[in-house]
């Protein structure tokens, strides 16, 4: 079955593909589907998937679900890129993605590219179980219309109700080894949830001129620079909070607890580094340390239940 999907994936990519060499064309609809973004959530279905499962992995389950996580997340990504495609052609940032670059043209093929990978990852899901699927179709329209579509370009804290799709697929791993949604589950979303404002917005502080320019209000553009960092600094010390606190709640034991105490420790005084004197240079530095962050702590969760 996956490998009918991963078939069916690469003649609709191939089809696709025109006016470009044959690999410059599969890096385009590679570029478009934004991985550097789409690694740390599949990474995440990974980590709640063990997390669950513990010891005992069935491998093709294992597969089926981060075969599926990596087409939503991809498949949503490219349909963003649609959507986002005159602000990338404005932003210094993202003007060379394949789309403002026309190395997909026209733009509506990322449309279709999007539009397929999405429906693939549903239908794989189906195959988890009706929890997953309902739950990836959550992620699809939160990521999709809520956040790029509707709130983006008009609510400077979009990325709140928009960063509950960020969650989802840690809750899809999950829920392919429990199929239900317990506290663990809900607690590992949760975190994800935190992470993500003050991810986005340290690039948004940092990428400040950009967005400006591209008039997308997110919250370092509309505010003076003191106040958010202070808001970056605020949702950093609640994330931290909530990653300890999950071990107070007995989701997890001192494997977790030891490196998360010390990763929070290294994020509070990054932040309070940006808090004292806010510069670009401190802004990038902390978003780029962020997805690491993240990374750690799922590794920790999942040693947690491996070794003990």
């Amino acid at each position: 079955m996956l490998e009918q999907t991963i078939f069916i994936v690469m003649l609709r990519l191939n089809f696709m593909v025109t006016g470009l060499g044959w690999l410059e064309g599969v890096k385009a609809y590679f570029e478009v589907t934004k991985p550097r973004i789409w690694y740390l959530l599949v990474f995440t279905a990974l980590g709640g998937y063990v997390v669950a499962a513990g010891r005992a992995i069935d491998p093709y389950m294992l597969v089926l679900t981060v075969v599926a996580v990596s087409l939503g997340s991809a498949g949503a990504n490219a349909i963003t890129c649609y959507i986002d495609r005159d602000i990338d052609a404005v932003m210094n940032r993202t003007r060379l993605r394949p789309l403002p670059t026309r190395r997909i043209y026209p733009a509506e093929k990322a449309l279709y590219y999007g539009l397929t990978l999405s429906v693939l990852s549903v239908v794989l899901a189906l195959f988890i179980n009706i929890l997953a699927a309902l739950l990836m179709i959550f992620g699809l329209v939160d990521n999709i219309l809520v956040y790029s579509k509707f709130l983006k370009r008009r609510n400077p804290v979009s990325i709140i109700l928009g960063g509950f799709s960020g969650g989802a697929p840690a809750v899809i791993g999950y829920v392919a080894v429990t199929n239900m949604i317990d506290l663990t589950s809900l607690l590992m979303a949760a975190l994800v949830v935190l992470w993500i404002p003050g991810h986005i917005w340290t690039l948004a502080l940092y990428a400040k001129e950009d967005y400006a320019k591209a008039r997308v209000p997110m919250l370092p553009v509309v505010v003076d620079d003191k106040v958010a960092v202070r808001c970056i600094a605020s949702t950093s010390i609640l994330m931290v909070a909530f990653s300890i606190g999950i071990y107070y709640v007995g989701a997890f034991g001192l494997i977790y607890l030891i490196p998360t105490a010390i990763l929070g420790a290294v994020v509070l005084a990054l932040n309070f580094w940006l808090v004292v004197k806010p510069t670009k240079k401190r802004a990038w530095i902390g978003f780029k340390l962020s997805s690491p962050y993240l990374a750690l702590l799922f590794i920790a969760m999942m040693l947690d239940k491996v070794v003990s």
